[in-house]
């Protein structure tokens, strides 16, 4: 709706008609059409679909052993589209999608971040345009990340609850307690925890954790009171439930009210896309815990802080996941969230708390069908049309088992949602609808509606006939039904372990991190020293006695323009990164030819630590003034007012030339005349001294 294209100055929305696809009506006097691919299959299928099924994806767990079939549309004939532009495609032409695609004679493109074997399979290796993500960081289109490890104890190794200890019990959902005697010792594994098991003194231990660790992981983010200010952080949680501990955790560790650290996930009680605006745009949340909301697909740029707390074991997924702080924003919108930032984003962190980083990845998430697949994809994948046999057997089966635990007052409910339908007649619904009997009774009956038809005809009334049943069976589910059944299944208890109290077993940069600092540091070095004797600004630094007065700030700019043309992956910040990595590091640069100044003189020995330009400048200007003063001359408080001006712009630029005068700050104290009244002849002496000692 807003591009514009170059060669036209109206919007592409009127020059083309565009059209949404929200139903099965298909208006035939538009060019392009947005759908999703559950709603296209949908029209296929003669289907109706619910808006909310639309965001749901069952092929992440269920892949039935034989797709059900699209048929020829009227509506769609397989002509009806030129080309196909396929979004996220590396989730949408599989399985029960792929015919959806493979039924339309038109040209396809893909679009994807994380494309993997299946991927390029499909596309016959048909690569139209490749952008790794490290060459948006050379190219400054994304920035990098570090990674900082949290380990504790029960983490790695998980606990046991002991026989004849009180342990108490948790609904999930109502989250209703009660103390039950442990009559067996209870052994669990870190897989189990935050699902069977809930530590809350594990989670506990994270982030407080966390939190004392965060002015290492961020150091300049302190304000002008010496208050740290927490970054814009988004929490990786394993369930719902897991993000309300969480929640409540944070909130307690960090002694901050609500709007502090707020919940993002589809079932947050305040409007999600509210919040997502606030996290986006206003100081508060400083941290949001999400589960698989904004895990893929959604922009928070002021993001600089990744906390995982649940593992991934999806290449892809972690890929996306960790795309959501790879996003690059300008100085100024980032000091809109976050006051305290002295550089723009150029990295985010982050903090593993469960060992995301080094699990075993796969290509793609699970697709096989597996015994254990969750019973909210199984309902997931009947609500979008999936009508496979296993399907309907195995959801049948699930409901069996979720019959006998429910209460009166549950089935009562039950009952509600589907309009008069108890839970063993959809059962009965589902089974039937593959019955070998009750399907032979519709072969019967579609020989005896058409007794004179051709077998292909009769053969496509048994289908119609077949279609009916299973769509009858499953036309019971919709999301207001699903939800309710998650939630009752919920209502099993979780044990609550207060028994085990964690500890932490490390907490500091991975290993790596200081293995690719030493690396970036190292090619830094070799190359400035590869180039000391053709580039005039190293000739200067490198020369004896060090002297300021030549440099400028040209030449500079000149040479980290030359860095960053034949070495884009030493980007000047990076390399300061890296040096916070291997040493001790005073203060921050202000900029990248501070950055690049302060880098120089390290290589070359200047400076024995890498020191910020800014507090270099700052103590050889106050050992200047201490030498002017030491005798008669005195400077005027408004002469010092414009020593403290200077003394900024080369601390800032590298260089002061006497035609910054007619620039920002100085010309709107007076500009060069102003600076001539005050210092008279010697205005020329104090720029050139200043350029040359305080640099020293």
């Amino acid at each position: 709706m807003s591009y514009l294209p170059n060669d036209d100055n109206r919007k592409f929305t009127e020059l083309y008609g565009v059209h949404r696809l929200e139903s099965r009506y298909i208006p035939d006097d538009n060019h392009v059409y947005i759908s999703t691919i559950q709603r296209l299959y949908a029209v296929l299928k003669g289907q109706d679909l619910e808006e909310s099924a639309e965001e749901q994806n069952p092929n992440e767990r269920w892949q039935p052993k034989e797709v059900p079939p699209v048929e020829y549309s009227e509506k769609l004939p397989i002509e009806y589209f030129d080309c196909i532009v396929i979004d996220e495609c590396h989730r949408s032409i599989y399985n029960l999608w792929m015919q959806v695609l493979d039924y339309f004679d038109a040209f396809q493109v893909g679009l994807t971040a994380t494309p993997d074997k299946r991927t390029f399979s499909y596309f016959q290796q048909n690569i139209v345009s490749e952008y790794s993500h490290e060459m948006a960081v050379a190219d400054g289109v994304n920035v990098g990340y570090t990674v900082y490890l949290i380990e504790t104890k029960i983490t790695t190794k998980g606990a046991t609850l002991w026989k004849g200890e009180y342990v108490e019990h948790r609904e999930r959902l109502t989250r209703k307690k009660r103390f039950a005697l442990q009559d067996e010792d209870e052994a669990y594994s870190s897989r189990q925890l935050d699902k069977d098991i809930v530590n809350p003194n594990q989670i506990r231990t994270v982030i407080r954790t966390f939190k004392e660790h965060l002015p290492e992981m961020f150091p300049d983010r302190f304000d002008q009171d010496g208050l740290f200010e927490v970054p814009k952080t988004l929490i990786f949680a394993k369930t719902d439930s897991h993000a309300d501990d969480i929640i409540k955790i944070v909130r307690e560790e960090f002694n901050e009210e609500n709007r502090f650290c707020k919940k993002l996930t589809y079932k947050s009680e305040e409007d999600t896309k509210s919040v997502l605006a606030q996290f986006r745009n206003d100081y508060h949340p400083r941290i949001a815990v999400t589960v698989d909301m904004i895990a893929t697909g959604t922009d928070v740029k002021p993001l600089e802080c990744l906390l995982f707390m649940r593992d991934v074991k999806s290449r892809n997924y972690f890929e996306q996941m960790k795309g959501r702080g790879t996003r690059i924003i300008n100085f100024d919108d980032l000091k809109k969230v976050s006051p305290s930032a002295r550089i723009t984003k150029d990295h985010f962190v982050i903090v593993d708390a469960i060992g995301v980083v080094k699990s075993l990845k796969t290509d793609s998430r699970p697709l096989e069908r597996k015994p254990g697949v969750p019973l909210k994809d199984l309902l997931a994948a009947i609500t979008v049309g999936a009508r496979d046999e296993d399907l309907f057997t195995s959801l049948a089966n699930r409901l069996t088992r979720l019959d006998k635990q429910l209460t009166e007052k549950e089935r009562a409910g039950f009952t509600e949602k589907t309009k008069g339908i108890s839970i063993s007649q959809v059962v009965k619904g589902l089974l039937d609808a593959y019955n070998p009997d009750t399907l032979e009774g519709l072969r019967e009956q579609a020989e005896q509606e058409m007794p004179g038809a051709a077998p292909v005809e009769r053969e496509k009334r048994y289908r119609e006939l077949a279609d009916e049943l299973q769509n009858k069976a499953a036309r019971v589910f919709n999301g207001e039904l699903n939800e309710f059944i998650e939630n009752v299944r919920k209502t099993h208890e979780q044990k609550i372990d207060m028994l085990n109290p964690d500890e932490v077993m490390k907490a500091g940069w991975d290993k790596d991190n200081t293995e690719k600092a030493a690396r970036m540091v190292g090619a830094f070095t070799e190359w400035i020293e590869a180039h000391k004797d053709e580039i005039i600004a190293l000739q200067i630094f490198y020369g004896q006695p060090y002297r300021r007065r030549e440099l400028t700030f040209a030449m500079i700019k000149e040479l980290a323009e030359r860095i960053l043309l034949e070495k884009p992956a030493l980007a000047l910040l990076s390399v300061w990164r890296a040096y916070e990595q291997l040493e001790s590091v005073i203060g921050r640069p202000k900029n990248e030819m501070a950055a690049l100044v302060a880098l120089i003189r390290r290589v070359t020995g200047i400076d024995a630590a890498l020191t910020a330009y800014d507090k270099t400048v700052d103590k050889n200007f106050q050992q200047w003034l201490f030498k002017k003063q030491a005798g008669t001359l005195k400077f005027t408080r408004e002469q010092m007012d414009w020593l403290y001006m200077l003394k900024e712009q080369i601390a800032t630029s590298v260089h002061m030339d006497i035609d910054d005068l007619e620039y920002t700050p100085f010309d709107a104290k007076g500009g060069k005349g102003k600076m001539w009244q005050l210092f008279g002849e010697g205005m020329n002496s104090i720029i050139n001294e200043l350029n040359e000692e305080l640099a020293a």
